[in-house]
């Protein structure tokens, strides 16, 4: 990376900083750089070295350039996947505006590959101050999952007792709302919630209410988990059900077209073994990203052929 990419991404970092209201201490720690290379990223007139000990010096490392890059949004290299007005994006982006100005809680359900995860990222760029998501895992117990919101909104305690942590959490979150911040917690693949989390998503709506949206994403897997520990009377889940029960926000189904991803692609062969092969956004994207830039390195034309090749397809498909 030369000085002029790195100078560049700097200048975007101030940029950023000044429109968000956003310190560099928030920017070290959502964007995994050390706050003693960001001091130095930023000084006027930078030559992005470090004070290596001994009198010594080195260069900052090009990955923390890129770390700042990714956060921030600032483009360094070609995209080959841009931003579509797709019917789900629109419909997410509206309930989350919607959610984090009147703290309204909401779950957002579709199907896989339609752009759930990715337009909740896009949003928390546009809010990096009080917007905060946490992926839940497949493994993860409610532990794991208050120990991921802690870390999320820079929360330090010493005490492992969940209700501690809970109390901490919504203390935390109620202080932002007072210093005049409008906090957002969206838990993506809320799927994967095991009945204590879910108990905790009432704790958290009941001392939240006004004051800090909450947001599940999921599948429709979710809401069939949620209904079915509600018919076998579950401690928790019916009271859950009842406040969530409004809030459910059902997304469109993918356009298996592909209509606004595949506009610009003329050979309608290769339109249809598209939509053909794969059936959301999602797929399309792990197919056209890697193909186009192995297009645009052997300076080739777009074919089916190249996409076999590529993704070392079978020629059943």
């Amino acid at each position: 990376m030369d000085i002029t990419i790195k100078q560049q991404i700097a200048q975007a970092v101030k940029e950023f900083m000044d429109t968000h209201g956003i310190k560099q201490s928030d920017i070290a720690r959502k964007s995994g750089v050390r706050q003693e290379y960001l001091t130095n990223i930023l000084k006027k007139d930078s030559d992005f070295t470090y004070d290596a000990g001994k009198n010594g010096t080195g260069f900052i490392p090009v990955r923390h350039f890129n770390k700042l890059a990714e956060f921030i949004g600032f483009q360094i290299q070609k995209q080959y996947w841009q931003l579509q007005p797709t019917e789900q994006t629109a419909n997410i982006l509206a309930t989350l505006k919607d959610a984090k100005e009147y703290g309204y809680t909401n779950v957002i359900i579709g199907e896989t590959g339609c752009g759930k995860s990715f337009t909740c990222k896009l949003f928390a760029k546009k809010n990096p101050i009080d917007v905060f998501i946490i992926t839940i895992g497949s493994s993860d117990n409610i532990g794991d999952m208050l120990d991921k919101v802690m870390d999320a909104i820079n929360l330090r305690i010493t005490s492992r007792t969940k209700s501690k942590k809970i109390r901490e959490i919504i203390k935390k979150l109620r202080y932002l709302k007072d210093t005049g911040h409008s906090p957002m917690i969206i838990f993506d693949e809320a799927e994967y919630m095991k009945q204590p989390a879910l108990c905790s998503m009432k704790e958290l709506y009941d001392n939240l209410v006004n004051h800090c949206s909450i947001i599940l994403v999921g599948t429709d897997q979710l809401v069939r988990n949620i209904e079915v520990m509600k018919k076998r009377n579950k401690p928790g889940i019916p009271q859950l059900y009842r406040r969530i029960k409004f809030g459910i926000r059902q997304l469109p189904s993918v356009d298996r077209s592909f209509a606004l991803f595949l506009q610009d692609i003329e050979d309608i062969k290769v339109r249809n073994f598209l939509t053909k092969v794969c059936e959301n956004y999602g797929e399309l994207h792990d197919v056209l990203v890697p193909v186009l830039r192995e297009a645009d390195r052997l300076n080739e034309q777009l074919t089916i052929e190249l996409i076999r090749k590529a993704l070392n397809l079978p020629e059943s498909l």
